[in-house]
């Protein structure tokens, strides 16, 4: 019997330490779930990557393509990450700097990085290596996304660098020629134009050759009579520029022309330039203030007596310009202001006053004005003979004026998805068909 109680007793003693766990688990419980709530609010910052990029050598495509862990926009305006990149040459080497905004849910969530690449790195290449730079710097972002839980982190093995060679020594070559015929029973066009351009961009070199001609002939048959008329020219220009650090450039511009709608039989300059870019040039994808100075010496030759009863003379003109372009979220600007006077005669000048200008009203929706303004008192090639009826109504011939000017305002709204991340080129970018109405 007493060996029996003792057993109840014993049995007895273990419902406390029973109910003990159960109080404990049951308080673990409930405080873990707080703190997981916490962890996945603050873990969950977005529910997805939206990327904006602003740079030029990366084109939209390439960048939908290959960042699969974001949506990448066209606009800025619904991006919750802005990526800007800027670049600067030093020591031989281009340095790229990619600069990480956080936006709305990311908003004061801001990074830099860098990427060094050798000068002579093909464009393709700058482009895979900022497109892999972007990548990885959008991974920390990512992590606090749903998507996070399936990135996947891989070293790739060392490889070994190795130096671009270009047979074309950065030299862009560019060939045309264009034709257009049109005509009826009392009316003929004809209009040949050609082209010929070498081009050679880097860093610390500028080299531009432009070579062009063209030819046009029109004809009319009226009543038995027929009117033919006929013009055409050709031009050479050529740049050379030396940079000389983040805002002074050092260049010169040659031209040789001939053209029958300005009286011009030949006529040649050589012009030295200097520039100032108020803003270093490294940030010329996001604004640039240029002031730019030139002095044109050359002759000019005529094909008929000017006005001013020239056929021949030595002109030097100065011209002084002014361009602020800037690229914002609201939209885009650029304005030049320019000035130009012969030196033989400072009542013979020209001023130039241009505007384009793009605006982002809302999403989608942009405002365009286009404009320019010039007062002109230059125009010393134009024929003492005058124009016939006919070189004023078909402008063959150029004729005195004090000014000119052009304006166009327009609106533009897109809508619909901004995030496809599919780039399809089967049947190129066109398609379908189209109708039109004429009255």
């Amino acid at each position: 019997m007493n060996s029996l109680k003792e057993k109840k007793v014993k049995k007895v003693k273990i419902w406390p330490m029973i109910l003990f766990l159960l109080f404990i688990s049951i308080n673990i419980a409930l405080f873990s779930l707080p703190v997981r709530a916490q962890e996945t609010q603050e873990t969950f910052l977005a529910d997805k990557l939206i990327v904006y990029v602003n740079s030029p050598w990366c084109s939209y495509e390439a960048l939908r393509k290959n960042i699969e862990l974001a949506e990448v926009t066209i606009e800025p305006s619904p991006a919750n990450i802005l990526i800007e990149i800027s670049e600067e040459t030093k020591e031989g080497s281009h340095f790229f700097e990619i600069k990480f905004t956080g936006e709305k849910e990311f908003r004061e969530k801001n990074y830099r990085t860098q990427l060094v690449l050798p000068l002579n790195s093909a464009p393709d290449l700058i482009e895979q290596g900022l497109i892999r730079t972007i990548k990885l710097g959008l991974v920390p972002y990512a992590a606090r996304t749903p998507s996070g839980s399936r990135l996947k982190i891989k070293l790739a093995e060392e490889v070994k660098p190795t130096a671009v060679v270009d047979p074309w020594n950065f030299w862009v070559y560019s060939l045309s020629a264009n034709s257009f015929l049109n005509g009826q029973k009392s009316f003929s066009y004809n209009s040949l134009y050609g082209n010929f351009s070498a081009n050679r961009v880097t860093p610390e070199w500028k080299i531009r050759l432009a070579l062009s001609a063209n030819y046009y002939r029109d004809s009319y048959d009226y009543e038995g009579t027929t009117l033919v008329s006929t013009s055409h020219g050709g031009n050479f220009r050529a740049l050379v520029a030396k940079s000389l650090g983040e805002h002074w450039s050092l260049g010169a511009f040659a031209s040789l022309s001939s053209s029958t709608y300005q009286n011009l039989k030949f006529a040649g300059s050589i012009s030295p330039a200097i520039e100032y870019n108020i803003f270093p040039y490294s940030e010329s994808t996001k604004r640039q203030l240029r002031i730019t100075y030139s002095l044109d010496l050359g002759p000019s030759f005529y094909r008929e007596e000017t006005i001013f009863d020239k056929t021949k003379q030595f002109l030097v003109k100065g011209n002084l310009s002014a361009t602020l372009e800037l690229k914002k979220k609201w939209g885009t600007i650029s304005t030049s202001l320019a000035g130009s006077n012969f030196f033989h005669d400072f009542s013979k000048y020209r001023i130039e006053f241009n505007n384009d200008l793009s605006v982002r009203l809302f999403r989608g929706f942009s405002v365009n004005i286009y404009g320019g303004y010039s007062r002109i008192h230059d125009l010393i090639s134009i024929a003492k003979a005058g124009a016939s009826w006919e070189d004023v109504l078909l402008m063959r011939k150029q004729l005195a004026t004090s000014y000119s000017y052009y304006v166009s305002v327009g609106i533009s709204y897109s809508f619909g998805s901004i995030f496809s991340n599919v780039v399809n080129p089967r049947f190129g970018s066109g398609g379908g068909t189209s109708i039109s109405i004429s009255y």
